[in-house]
């Protein structure tokens, strides 16, 4: 851009030994004697590259986002008080924000409304924030909403107001509120499950994991149970008692039995379950698989005291995993169970950096 005021520029300084100062690269000498006599240590700020993450370059920081719109999806019958959670977290906005932005408060009203409401806020406006006062299964479905609005500037948050709260209890950075305020924005990687083949093939995303077999078996007891630690225990007691393993067909064709098959986004799961060391690698474009081939009961619950006391280590990453049911399964998606038809070619990929976070 040109510049056509007449300010007074001031002097520069006299340069040293009485040499003027190089302008172009034409005026530097490049002999090795000219190289010599060249200042060192000459840092250009603008040339560097400002991280987050302890200096990971794949996160570095991006400027600060602002928001003309966000909006805050809630459950009002939700048990973890989300309505007073997300009142709080609107008033708490009004006051941190360094600039003005239209705060809505946005309540649904049956199963699966947070992925309209949560589509419908991205397509409203650009630059625009979608914060889900819920646990693991409502902030999945604002995911959904979000990722399918086709708004590749929309951003996510969740604020913890559910029973297990993995996700935000894995990858939480600091209070949600201040968060949003500084607007340092990060991507994360998704879980995408396709149930069949072909270009109409539905699909769904998954923020922490996806699990197959025992996981989503225990799932379904729990919700039949009241919440609480000891009747959590008494229902995962009983379900294991008569849990029965499935089998599925590999990629390769080989029939395979397992008690457990979880593809798995972060760390922990089911508050207790430490599922692998993956913590700090949200965004490398790969998830991890946790496979409980078939054994013994009592096996299978020993690996599963492990998980629950000092974590199952390390554990295989790939970028996708196929295979086909042989039989109708249920699975968990994100804390909620779901099932897909017999004969059914399964197909688990990451979808690298899909997702923009605050929080």
């Amino acid at each position: 851009m040109t510049n056509n005021s007449h300010a007074i520029a001031p002097e520069a300084a006299a340069p040293a030994h009485g040499l003027e100062t190089p302008t172009a690269l034409g005026d530097f000498d490049l002999t090795p004697a000219g190289l010599a006599e060249a200042p060192a240590h000459q840092m250009d700020a603008e040339s560097f590259v400002r991280t987050g993450n302890n200096g990971d370059p794949a996160l570095k920081t991006a400027p600060a986002r602002t928001f003309e719109s966000i909006v805050i999806i809630f459950n009002p019958n939700s048990t973890g008080d989300a309505p007073k959670l997300a009142e709080q977290l609107q008033s708490r906005l009004a006051e941190l924000l360094p600039y003005p932005a239209d705060i809505r408060l946005q309540p649904t009203t049956h199963a699966g409304h947070a992925v309209e409401l949560a589509r419908e806020a991205a397509r409203s406006a650009r630059d625009v924030l979608v914060v889900s006062v819920s646990g693991d299964g409502g902030y999945n479905e604002v995911v959904n909403g979000v990722i399918h609005s086709g708004n590749p500037y929309a951003v996510c948050a969740v604020m913890a107001a559910g029973n297990a709260n993995d996700h935000r209890r894995t990858t939480s950075t600091g209070p949600l509120e201040h968060a949003i305020a500084d607007g340092t924005v990060r991507h994360i990687d998704l879980l995408r499950i396709t149930k069949g083949q072909g270009a109409d093939a539905p699909d769904e995303y998954a923020h922490s994991y996806i699990g197959f077999g025992l996981t989503p078996v225990m799932a379904i007891d729990l919700e039949k149970g009241s919440k609480g630690a000891l009747k959590e225990m008494f229902s995962v007691m009983r379900t294991f008692s008569k849990f029965k393993p499935f089998e599925i067909r590999s990629n390769e064709g080989k029939r395979r039995k397992f008690d457990s098959l979880v593809f798995a986004n972060i760390a922990q799961m089911a508050k207790y379950a430490t599922l692998s060391e993956a913590d700090d690698k949200l965004s490398d474009g790969k998830f991890e698989v946790v496979t409980f081939p078939h054994r013994s009961k009592l096996r299978v619950l020993l690996t599963a005291l492990r998980a629950a006391t000092q974590g199952l280590g390390d554990q295989p990453s790939v970028s996708s995993y196929a295979f086909t049911t042989l039989n109708p399964i249920p699975y968990q998606i994100d804390g909620e169970v779901k099932s897909v038809e017999a004969h059914t070619r399964v197909t688990i990929e990451s979808a690298p950096a899909a997702l923009a976070i605050l929080g």
